[in-house]
């Protein structure tokens, strides 16, 4: 096993690290202000639950600039455990993992039970980048999937109606004409879903609803901005106020998502808690 090094890093290093750590974020938000770029990152941001809105940028960003089309995506020793090794001459991409650390008393330079966080650069890769490893057991990448013409999942239209109502929204199924499958009135704060539906067609419709029912939310990020950039004109500030907007924007539509998220994997928060985003 490779002995890792004994280099620690300069104040300088350490200073020209987070240098470039803040300009990759800000390039990433910058590709956030085009349609492609924001594409780019709903795909990624869909696919990889358990990663930060940022990390999905930087891994969007990245994945484009090097021709990779991202799936599954972990770390050289992940990899090893399922059965692959990152092949030689593969360049890891880049994203920000938290470090927590215990603070020192500055007097005594003794440990207290404050905690500091921080960021330092973590090295993944791409399924694409690995190759099966010899002699190995290889594990199932594909996540376990049920048609939407079926019931599996009834069971989540109960915890995904207590989420819709603590946001404010009342729930009901009633057969609807025609194709739409549900629908969502902002105004009088309602959610339909089609009641002739198989259970696991009206989970994902009420889903996509109670999604909807952020909608003013989100309106109102973007109203706000535009609202500055139009004190600011068309300058620099103008630029500034743009990032900050769109990079709140898809940290908004993190969160809602992990909320929902939360809710169907049966997460510690309640729905009640999972509606204060709404408030």
């Amino acid at each position: 096993m490779a002995k890792k090094s004994s280099h620690r890093q300069t104040d300088e290093e350490r200073a020209e690290r987070r240098r470039q750590d803040r300009e990759r974020l800000q390039q990433v938000a910058r590709e956030l202000l085009s349609s492609d770029g924001w594409a780019r990152w709903v795909k990624t941001r869909a696919m990889f639950h358990n990663y930060s809105a940022s990390n999905c940028a930087l891994l969007a960003w990245q994945c484009h600039e090097r021709g990779i089309a991202p799936t599954r995506i972990a770390g050289f020793h992940t990899w090893l455990k399922l059965g692959r090794c990152v092949r030689k001459g593969e360049v890891a991409l880049r994203i920000l993992a938290p470090v927590s650390v215990k603070e020192r008393d500055r007097v005594t330079g003794e440990e207290t039970d404050e905690r500091r966080v921080f960021f330092k650069t973590a090295f993944v890769f791409d399924v694409s980048q690995t190759e099966i490893r010899e002699g190995a057991e290889l594990v199932e990448l594909e996540p376990p999937h049920q048609p939407l013409t079926g019931d599996s999942h009834a069971h989540l239209l109960t915890p995904m109606v207590a989420f819709a109502e603590s946001l404010g929204y009342s729930v009901s199924f009633e057969t609807i004409e025609g194709s739409a499958a549900g629908w969502c009135d902002p105004v009088r704060k309602r959610i339909v879903v089609d009641a002739d539906a198989p259970a696991n067609a009206q989970l994902r419709t009420l889903i996509h609803e109670c999604a909807h029912a952020f909608g003013g939310r989100l309106s109102a990020l973007f109203a706000s901005a535009d609202r500055a950039d139009g004190r600011h004109g068309h300058s620099g500030c103008c630029v500034c106020g743009a990032l900050e907007a769109v990079s709140e924007f898809a940290e908004t539509i993190d969160r809602v998502a992990r909320r929902i998220e939360n809710v169907l994997l049966g997460g510690a928060h309640s729905a009640v808690e999972e509606g204060a985003l709404a408030a």
